[in-house]
C-alpha cells in the first residue's frame, strides 16, 4: 500500500467513529427526544444519512485496497482516493441538514448535496474499476 493509502486509511480510521457516535445520537433521539420520534420524515433522512456515512466510509477503506492496483495516473488515483469519502460528507451532510429544523415537513434546498455526492462517487467508482481493468 502506498504512503498516500496508508494516509487516507488512517484519516477514514480515525474518523470512523464519529459515525458510530452518530448511531448512539440517534438512539437516544429515539427514545428520550418526542419531537425526533413525531417527524417521520427527518428520523428517515437522519438515519439514511447515518447509514451513507458508515457505509461510505467503510466502502472508501475497501476501495483504497484497490486504487493502488490500478493503472491509473497520480491524479486520477488522487480523484479515485478521495471520491469516495468525499460522497460520505457530502450524501449524509445532505439528509441531515435538509431537515434540521424539528418541524420540517419537507427537505430544503442542501437536500441538492445528495446528487452532487452521488455523482462524485459514481466519478471515483467508474475511473477506479477502469484503472482496475486496464491493470495487468
Amino acid at each position: 500500500m502506498t504512503k498516500e493509502s496508508k494516509k487516507m486509511a488512517g484519516m477514514l480510521l480515525i474518523i470512523l467513529p464519529t459515525v458510530m457516535f452518530g448511531g448512539v445520537s440517534l438512539l437516544s433521539m429515539l427514545i428520550s427526544d418526542p419531537t425526533y420520534a413525531a417527524n417521520p420524515l427527518r428520523q428517515d433522512l437522519w438515519r439514511a444519512g447515518h447509514a451513507h456515512a458508515g457505509v461510505f466510509l467503510l466502502f472508501a477503506l475497501i476501495a483504497l485496497r484497490y486504487v493502488d492496483e490500478a493503472r491509473l495516473s497520480d491524479g486520477l488515483k488522487w480523484f479515485a482516493r478521495t471520491s469516495i469519502p468525499t460522497a460520505a460528507i457530502l450524501i449524509p451532510f445532505a439528509f441531515f441538514f435538509s431537515v434540521l429544523t424539528p418541524d420540517a415537513t419537507q427537505p430544503n434546498a442542501l437536500i441538492n448535496l445528495a446528487y452532487v455526492g452521488a455523482i462524485v462517487l459514481a466519478g471515483g467508482v467508474v475511473t477506479l474499476g477502469i484503472g482496475l481493468l486496464r491493470a495487468k
